[in-house]
């Protein structure tokens, strides 16, 4: 029904923005690191997650670890409610459990995918804002004149210079991406947790959530770093590449394979604190608003 579907999104959009406002500078210093080397010929040394952090606080200030937050939480707030929504749909209605109330593996692999496709595919206007807005602070540093003065400037500019249409510019390896990390994260933390509660004596509660949030997020930054290095990369310097694949090959190309994984430390440093805080929250706003566990 569409409002149980609803109801279901209000409760892990606010989760969800519990937990990107408390992890929202590793998602930052994330985005610094892929953007590091970007079109140049003999890219230079990367700094490691922490000194670009602290190189983000020491030349631009403590603050500008969450510029660019609005965005991120009003993406959130349409991404994840539209993929926990979409999730749950084709579990319960489209695919179906098995006959032990249990839902396979290669049906989680799928909702998984589709869900974080379809949900990215909507929300994609809302991170090409937010990669834009992390890279300010570099640009000034830079010398370089600022594109945007904040959230409603940054969707007008876009507007005005390329149409309605150009809010998805990126949006391919946007919903490639998502659709990998939601395979590994839902598919992972729905897996995992089955398994804990029918071969463990564990029961239903924040131990056993923990445990499934953890193996989700590594699950999930693993086979979703290279997309996401490709998606910051086209968001961030959309001229520069005709598409992602050529984006991909021009990063192998100048800086090697090793290059898809930048910014794979504070990824997953970023997704296991995320993952924790968002099903852990997400499990006790549902408890608490009397609705089954996910």
């Amino acid at each position: 029904m569409a409002s149980d579907f609803l109801y279901k999104y209000a409760l892990s959009a606010a989760a969800a923005t519990v937990a990107e406002t408390v992890t929202f500078p590793l998602d930052l210093t994330k985005t610094r690191l892929q953007i590091q080397g970007e079109g140049a010929p003999n890219p230079t040394a990367y700094r490691g997650m922490l000194k670009t952090a602290l190189g983000i606080i020491r030349e631009e200030g403590p603050l500008k670890l969450w510029q660019g937050v609005s965005p991120a939480v009003l993406r959130h707030l349409v991404y994840t409610g539209c993929r926990m929504g979409f999730y749950e749909k084709l579990r319960e209605d489209v695919f179906g459990r098995s006959l032990d109330g249990h839902f396979p593996f290669y049906k989680a692999v799928l909702s998984g995918g589709i869900a974080g496709a379809a949900a990215q595919f909507i929300a994609s206007p809302t991170d090409l804002v937010k990669v834009q807005m992390q890279m300010e602070g570099r640009r000034k540093l830079e010398g370089k004149p600022a594109r945007v003065r904040g959230t409603f400037h940054a969707f007008s500019r876009i507007v005005s210079e390329g149409g309605i249409r150009a809010l998805w510019k990126g949006w391919a390896p946007n919903v490639q991406r998502a659709a990998l990390v939601n395979m590994g994260d839902l598919t992972t933390y729905d897996t995992t947790k089955q398994a804990l509660l029918q071969y463990t004596h564990l029961g239903d509660n924040s131990i056993t959530h923990s445990i499934a949030s953890a193996a989700s997020g590594l699950v999930a930054a693993t086979v979703g770093t290279p997309a996401d290095v490709v998606k910051t990369r086209i968001m961030n310097q959309p001229q520069l590449y005709s598409s992602s694949l050529q984006c991909l090959k021009l990063t192998v190309q100048n800086e090697g394979m090793l290059a898809l994984w930048k910014g794979f430390l504070p990824i997953w440093a970023r997704m296991a604190p995320w993952s924790l805080t968002f099903w852990i929250s997400y499990e006790q706003i549902r408890r608490i608003a009397g609705t089954s566990s996910f």
